[in-house]
């Protein structure tokens, strides 16, 4: 893991996929300095005017807000930093950090529809717990193009299991985008 201080992790997914899960534990992880950011954070600083994500209108704000998010892990990473990002960040957002000038990675976690949408009735809290809404996103990533190659299948994994394919995939360079 050392060999990737100063690069941007992208560690995305439905929600339930266990990105957070994942992200928090790697970031936690001895070795070299990491930080984890969680662009949910990002969304939840606007006060007023916020936007759903996941609904159409929301477009300018989510674009708005992945640039924040690239700039930020960028600065992080420009100072030795391996950033880990979590987040529902599809390959449609991922121009901003296709201009960044540091090492970007972008690993995609896929379970299940019915494990993702139990996953996040589970949590409760203020967690996104509609199934319509986590099932739809979920569709989101049912098919991501030529980012398929970026998906990695942790069905059936725990978070020790998806950790260990999450780090094989990074150290093997199979996940980072051109």
């Amino acid at each position: 893991m050392d060999q990737l201080a100063g690069h941007v992790l992208i560690v995305s997914g439905s929600p339930g996929s266990g990105k957070t899960t994942v992200a928090e534990a790697l970031a936690r992880r001895p070795g070299t300095p990491k930080v984890h950011l969680h662009s949910d954070d990002f969304w939840g600083y606007i006060k007023h005017g916020h936007i759903d994500p996941w609904l159409p209108e929301a477009a300018d704000q989510n674009r708005m807000v992945m640039e924040i998010a690239a700039g930020v892990a960028a600065l992080y990473a420009r100072n030795g930093y391996l950033t880990v990002l979590d987040g529902v960040i599809g390959p449609w957002s991922l121009p901003p950090f296709r201009t960044l000038d540091v090492p970007v990675h972008y690993i995609v976690l896929r379970v299940p529809v019915e494990q993702a949408v139990a996953r996040c009735q589970a949590r409760g809290g203020d967690s996104l717990t509609d199934p319509a809404v986590v099932a739809n996103l979920h569709g989101q990533f049912a098919d991501l193009g030529d980012r398929e190659t970026h998906m990695l299948q942790v069905d059936g994994l725990d978070r020790e299991g998806t950790l260990a394919a999450l780090l094989e995939a990074v150290q093997n360079r199979d996940f980072r985008l051109a």
